[in-house]
């Protein structure tokens, strides 16, 4: 499927739809919360079709995909951190907030993936749904640890830190503000990572599918797939909208920081296939998830942690990448662009 067949899926038409309806300042709204029930019964859904066929799967193959999971998480907020401070654009403490942001994962985007790769006819492995599961939490952690460093050298430096302090007064960013403060030592954030709703949902969802009776799961099946397009589709029209908002922002975010919103899923697109096709040996339909899990941008998960943990990064410059550039961009050129190279890589 070509990047303008991609276009014109409905969840994608729905995705501009939203930011359409934002940018000609439509009253259209939707109700508090229901982004959240969205986002709980689509990850619920995909976990529990991804748990029912890997109860038959091979558990080697499941354990290996975990691993690389893991080091994917781990590696690409560094990378990013890296890029980040040779471009001198932007303080160690904001490149640690972005860079978190890169190295954990979009639901919306893998979602959008697995809507390409069966409305064009493409199986896939489940194995991905693991390492979508297991790669929310280890950025936040590499986040912190880089947020810590820079603290220190800041310090040593006998510099201030940034002023960038998050007061919650923005009303465009009410989708984020509500995070858990009090105690923000790092066990805290630790466990908050691990427990964050998204990943416990998920992992939840994929240990009931897995052993859950098969006659049980035959049940669900109009709840878990006959509506999921449906459902993705108002999913994305909100996520339209909510991007939308950060459009106005480009111009504080800066064209160096526009050009790594799409350089760095790039880069964490191609190293994604070739984990996914050369070293897990998955095929073109897998590796094209773990080439899209490894392009992604968190915009759940990461942003409340990081404006808990990070407070004095600028949110503006991780919320307008995340979901104001690399969002958009991998969902209407990245996925059918990785598709592409895993298949060139195959041939």
């Amino acid at each position: 499927m070509s990047s303008l067949s991609n276009l014109l899926l409905p969840a994608v038409l729905f995705f501009a739809l939203g930011v359409i309806a934002r940018l000609i300042k439509s009253d259209l709204r939707f109700p508090p919360d229901l982004a959240k029930v969205l986002s709980i019964y689509l990850l619920m859904a995909i976990g529990l079709h991804g748990g029912h066929a890997l109860a038959s799967a091979d558990m080697m193959t499941a354990i290996n995909a975990i691993v690389w999971a893991l080091i994917l998480g781990f590696s690409l907020p560094v990378i990013g951190y890296l890029i980040l401070l040779a471009t001198r654009k932007v303080s160690p403490l904001d490149a640690a907030a972005i860079s978190a942001h890169y190295g954990s994962v979009s639901a919306g985007t893998f979602l959008t993936a697995i809507a390409y790769l069966d409305s064009s006819g493409v199986p896939h492995e489940t194995y991905p749904l693991i390492m979508l599961a297991v790669m929310e939490s280890p950025a936040i952690i590499v986040g912190l640890l880089l947020a810590a460093k820079a603290r220190q050298t800041i310090a040593a430096k006998g510099d201030k830190l940034s002023s960038t302090v998050v007061d919650g007064s923005d009303d465009d960013d009410d989708d984020y503000s509500d995070v858990k403060h009090g105690n923000n030592t790092f066990g805290a954030l630790l466990r908050d990572a691990f427990t964050n709703g998204s990943v416990v949902i998920l992992i939840g969802s994929m240990i009931i599918g897995a052993i859950s009776v098969p006659s049980g799961m035959a049940k669900l099946t109009p709840f878990v797939e006959e509506i999921f397009m449906g459902v993705l589709c108002l999913f994305l029209f909100e996520m339209g909208m909510v991007a939308a908002r950060r459009l106005g922002d480009l111009r504080q975010v800066g064209m160096v920081l526009a050009i790594f919103g799409v350089v760095m899923p790039l880069i964490g697109g191609v190293v994604g296939a070739f984990v996914g096709h050369s070293i897990l040996g998955f095929s073109v339909g897998g590796a094209t998830l773990v080439a899209v899990l490894g392009a992604s941008a968190s915009y759940i998960a990461v942003p409340p942690a990081m404006r808990l943990a990070v407070p004095e990064a600028n949110p503006s410059f991780y919320l307008t990448l995340s979901l104001g550039i690399t969002f958009p961009f991998n969902v209407v050129v990245g996925i059918p662009l990785y598709h592409n190279l895993v298949q060139a890589m195959a041939s």
